[in-house]
């Protein structure tokens, strides 16, 4: 991949671990639990954390905005998380359990100007996104900015992010994939094992029939690998994911583009190199 497509994809790897990090933390597991939340695993929090922005989501909202989790594992969590803290305490706590998370891992430079400058031209960058009326990116796009840098960097990452998911439920959709062909057909690109995608809840059957379905459109070999007509589909689904992610970049122009990269390229490391998120993911980061 080479031009527009593949700078904006350079992009999303930059900016995704710094925003991922709240869903991994330890700090996060701490505010979570001071809410009330059960941490013995991470869906309670990660379903609060990030539809909180929506406001008290209904499942059936938060099944179509998350678009990859199974109906039944959204209902386990939405509503019901609303009962144990509203979502203004959920996006409080989620600033505190970043600050904490970031200082930990960036300690004094958090305060300083490469963070001030990072924050600055993220948040240009964020501003420009087109928010998909009722998606997540819009929803965080209308939360007020923090004052800190290191928190308006977080900000702006989420918003980042978000806007480029919008974007590709969109692609996915337009190339006639529910939510379960979606993990199938990725995982048959070799994006991640399809053990990495059970943690979206389908069940055995569920997935099972997603792989005949595709299959059966000649996506799908016997084997559960992609076709040359599968590949071709995902292909085009990540490349119009990119089209749609690309609006914020062409904001700030080659030169920003480039100094914000500069700025990002060692805490990107550090979040890498500090084991916090799990090594093979669900996003097909250096992948595809």
């Amino acid at each position: 991949m080479t031009g527009e497509p593949a700078r904006v994809r350079q992009m999303w790897h930059l900016v995704e671990p710094l925003h991922a990090v709240l869903y991994y933390a330890p700090a996060a597991f701490e505010e979570a639990a001071a809410l009330g939340y059960d941490t013995e695993e991470r869906w309670a929090s990660y379903f609060a954390w990030r539809a909180a922005p929506l406001g008290a989501a209904g499942a059936d909202e938060v099944v179509r905005t998350f678009h990859s989790f199974a109906p039944g594992m959204v209902d386990r969590h939405v509503p019901a998380g609303w009962a144990v803290a509203d979502p203004d305490a959920v996006l409080a706590a989620r600033l505190r359990a970043v600050d904490l998370t970031y200082r930990a891992l960036f300690g004094d430079r958090v305060e300083g100007a490469g963070f001030a400058e990072a924050a600055a031209l993220a948040r240009r960058a964020a501003e420009a996104a087109p928010g998909v009326p009722g998606g997540l990116g819009a929803a965080n796009s209308a939360l007020p900015w923090p004052d800190a840098p290191h928190l308006t960097l977080w900000q702006a990452a989420t918003i980042l992010r978000e806007h480029r998911g919008d974007g590709h439920i969109a692609a996915l959709t337009g190339a006639g994939l529910d939510p379960v062909e979606s993990l199938v057909s990725f995982a048959a690109v070799g994006a991640a094992a399809p053990e990495v995608f059970a943690s979206r809840g389908w069940s055995a059957e569920e997935w099972g029939a997603a792989r005949r379905r595709l299959q059966e459109c000649g996506l799908l070999a016997a084997d559960g690998t992609a076709t040359d007509a599968g590949r071709e589909l995902r292909a085009k689904v990540e490349l119009r994911t990119d089209e749609e992610a690309a609006a914020p970049w062409r904001a700030l122009g080659e030169p920003e583009r480039e100094r914000l990269v500069q700025l990002l390229g060692e805490p990107w490391l550090e979040v890498i190199g500090s084991g916090m998120l799990p090594s093979e993911n669900t996003l097909g980061i250096g992948k595809v």
